[in-house]
């Protein structure tokens, strides 16, 4: 029986990892394993590197593009968690943490020793590997610095105004052209239909006949186009926090042209549900909940009272910046992500109700961001458009994202604009991937595909599990009657599941739904530490900055 770790430090560890494309800065010996450590994956052999505590890192070398797989090649970093009853070892289980963007290193690293059941742990060697174009991975890195990167981010998390548009897109222009002028190959062949080709290399060089996946959100839709691009090779497939692959791909009818793939896969309606059970369970906890009662009331008149008159909130270095309804929006998002927060975020909340002064608002915002933001400059903000706009089909023009986010927030709610300019990137992006994959998605597997959804779920919604069920013919669907991103960490009746799944290939009965462990705000309030330090006002990150920390799916 697993640990439930559902408000516990480590789902909020993976939180920061999922969301800010990188957990932990991962030790020197993790980060630079050489290529030379590992001969390439047509060998069907790694030579793994003791690389920190129970740890093993190396490189392996795929082709660039597969239409001339003795070309050019490209490394891909991995770390290898190994299997705690080595005698009894089934084979590798690959891990993705999604993104995309996100780091599969980084993942394994910071959550390996606790993730699925022990007895999954004990069986399989736990692998992840950063993408290609990604971090450690040959890597799609458009700026030197850190600091050049943040230069091209505009300062507010998505445009609300015909001002803020302009300045958007400017920017996103000088993200294009600094990636085109890199004249860099990767860019080219990002797609996720090259990275599972990757993922097969590497199913062979580790010696396994059939691939053992667990995909979470973006992860979720490399583990799908592995099983319908390899269908005879799937041994057990877990896709948890499910992207519904037509949407991200090419939309339905004339979607493709008109509507940005962000805005078809209706996260905006995922989130809108999420928060509708925060202002449900916080009103049920009444004095457990510092937002209750009427806490939907009382939200509608925050931002109401944002849009017409911003808050100031302290910057590090003693400066003050505007907290208008666009703020409010991008931190309700992040902290819908991990329900383990809401507690604090209703404190946040109410402080920002009675509008307390600048330095209390930093060091209550702080207790949030501190999970979500970025801690260096991982090639993120090049490495989501490299893969997604490379995925999907989109419209050309910018015109388009605006009509979209306009409507989006007729139909789909608060939410709407900000998950609509999330793939705006795409509209001018450099780089086109002509082998990626755009379905069918509806191939027959070898053996049963195990697809989890999160009932509410303010990014993947749970409509995208129960799509991408019905496409897959030989699939099962566990339901998580839970609050947050993915299942993970959520539910020991989940993490049970998953694991007889990965061990014996066994899926749960129809219409299994398993409940989250612990119900939020069910516990009582506790003021937070880093709410009441004076210092922590220097850990508020650059508020721009935490819109493309927070917004990885």
């Amino acid at each position: 029986m697993s640990t439930p770790l559902h408000a516990g430090p480590l789902r909020s560890r993976w939180i920061l990892c999922f969301l800010a494309a990188v957990a932990v800065v991962v030790p020197a010996a993790v980060a630079a394993a050489p290529a030379t450590a590992a001969p390439s994956a047509s060998r069907n052999t790694i030579a793994w590197v003791p690389c920190e505590q129970v740890f093993f890192c190396t490189s392996v070398t795929v082709p660039l593009d597969y239409d001339h797989p003795a070309g050019r090649q490209i490394s891909l970093a991995l770390i290898k968690q190994p299997a705690t009853d080595p005698a009894h070892r089934i084979g590798s289980l690959f891990v993705n943490p999604g993104g995309p963007g996100g780091s599969g290193v980084d993942f394994v690293h910071d959550a390996g020793p606790a993730l699925f059941t022990p007895e999954v742990r004990a069986r399989f060697d736990i692998v992840g590997f950063d993408p290609r174009g990604i971090i450690r991975s040959t890597p799609l890195q458009c700026f030197d610095t850190e600091a050049q990167a943040l230069a091209v981010v505009s300062p507010f998390p998505y445009p609300n105004t015909p001002r803020r548009t302009q300045v958007w897109i400017a920017n996103e222009h000088k993200l294009d052209s600094a990636c085109a002028a890199r004249h860099a190959a990767i860019m080219n062949h990002m797609a996720t239909a090259d990275a599972a080709r990757d993922l097969d290399r590497l199913r062979q060089a580790v010696g396994d006949r059939a691939l053992t996946y667990y995909g979470a959100s973006y992860g979720s839709f490399l583990g799908n186009t592995y099983a319908n691009l390899f269908p005879n090779k799937v041994r057990a497939l877990v896709i948890d926090g499910v992207l519904d692959p037509v949407a991200w791909t090419t939309g339905r009818g004339d979607e493709g042209r008109e509507v940005p793939f962000s805005t078809r896969l209706h996260s905006a309606v995922g989130a809108q549900a999420t928060l509708k059970e925060f202002f449900r369970l916080c009103d049920a906890a009444g004095p457990n909940c510092a937002f209750a009662p009427h806490a939907a009331r009382r939200y509608a008149q925050l931002y109401r009272a944002l849009k017409d008159d911003p808050v100031s909130i302290a910057n590090p270095d003693g400066t003050t910046f505007q907290y208008d309804e666009s703020f409010l929006i991008v931190d309700t998002l992040v902290t819908m992500y991990d329900s383990s927060s809401w507690p604090d975020f209703a404190s946040f909340l109410a402080d920002l109700e009675t509008r307390a002064d600048a330095s209390e608002l930093a060091a209550r915002l702080s207790v949030l961001r501190q999970r979500t933001q970025a801690v260096d400059y991982f090639n993120f903000l090049e490495g989501f458009p490299g893969v997604a706009c490379s995925d999907s089909i989109n419209p050309t023009s910018y015109s388009a994202w605006t009509r979209a986010a306009r409507a989006s927030a007729g139909s789909d709610g608060l939410f709407g604009p900000i998950w609509t300019w999330v793939s705006s990137i795409c509209a001018d992006w450099p780089g086109h991937d002509s082998d990626r994959y755009l379905g069918p998605f509806t191939h027959r597997t070898s053996r049963p595909v195990l697809v989890v959804g999160n009932l509410f779920d303010p990014a993947t919604p749970y409509r995208g599990a129960v799509t991408a069920a019905r496409l897959l013919p030989n699939s099962a669907l566990l339901t998580v009657h839970g609050w947050g991103h993915t299942s993970l960490f959520l539910s020991a009746c989940a993490d049970q599941a998953i694991g007889r799944y990965l061990l014996k290939s066994q899926t749960p009965p129809r219409g299994t739904v398993c409940e989250q462990d612990v119900v939020p705000f069910t516990q009582p309030t506790k003021v937070s530490k880093a709410a009441s330090s004076p210092a922590a006002a220097t850990a508020v990150p650059n508020p721009g900055w935490s819109f493309y920390a927070g917004m990885s799916k």
